[in-house]
């Protein structure tokens, strides 16, 4: 790597540096990735070490939320109120904590559901809830459990009424719904969902969505810590305006 005091490097140079392409860096450069590169009276671009560095950063950070959001937090301490760039960075702390919590969350959510189901008695007609009493339990809306019906997600069963038929939801669709509130809380969309309760049906195999859960931990902290070595220097360019 280029010295910590190296000035007049090519983007050539950078490229070598730093794994990016030419014209990858001068994208990001375009972005505002990195600062502007001075030309040459030939109009060649000429780097420095802190371009390097601030590429290297960026590779972290983009580990850390995505490429997207690491282009605008690259961008945007360079410009924004000098008091609010750090809290640009601490924001994205926060972030990856509460995805921390929403997976661990489900994961405690799954093993409850399952020691429920090993110690459960054999279901009576009063062990189920109208939809009404489902939506107040899990603290969504009946409009949301239609949806999951609709997705396949849950399955009440419909009795006769004088009106028609209702929904009602026996212990198999309760433990199915709050199973999809735990996953969805963690992030999981709609089709994830579903393939987790195929292979959670009667409980049969939750280690699978344990174990993916589990996967998703260990990535939030490989994130995390992509996110630490990137903070670094987005202290310094912070401090460096």
């Amino acid at each position: 790597m280029a010295r910590s005091d190296a000035v007049d490097l090519s983007t050539v140079t950078v490229a070598a540096a730093t794994g990016y392409s030419v014209q990858q860096i001068r994208d990001l450069e375009a972005h505002g990735v990195i600062g502007a590169a001075p030309r040459k009276r030939n109009g060649y671009r000429v780097f420095s070490a802190r371009h390097i560095r601030d590429l290297h950063a960026y590779r972290d950070l983009a580990v850390a939320v995505g490429p997207v959001e690491a282009r605008r937090v690259m961008r945007e301490i360079r410009v924004v109120a000098p008091a609010d760039a750090p809290a640009q960075v601490a924001s994205l702390h926060v972030e990856l904590a509460h995805e921390r919590d929403r997976a661990l969350q489900a994961r405690r959510a799954l093993l409850l559901i399952r020691t429920e189901a090993e110690i459960e008695v054999e279901p009576t007609e009063n062990d189920t809830m109208t939809i009404t009493e489902l939506a107040e339990a899990l603290g969504v809306r009946t409009s949301t459990l239609r949806f999951w019906e609709k997705e396949q997600l849950v399955t009440p069963q419909r009795v006769a009424t004088n009106a028609g038929s209702a929904r009602r939801y026996p212990l198999a669709a309760i433990r199915e719904a709050r199973i999809v509130v735990a996953l969805r809380a963690a992030g999981y969309r709609i089709p994830d969902v579903h393939r987790a309760l195929t292979d959670l049906r009667d409980l049969r195999d939750i280690d699978v969505s344990l174990k993916a859960l589990d996967s998703r931990i260990d990535d939030i902290a490989a994130r995390t810590l992509a996110l630490l070595r990137a903070g670094a220097v987005l202290a310094e360019v912070i401090a460096c305006r």
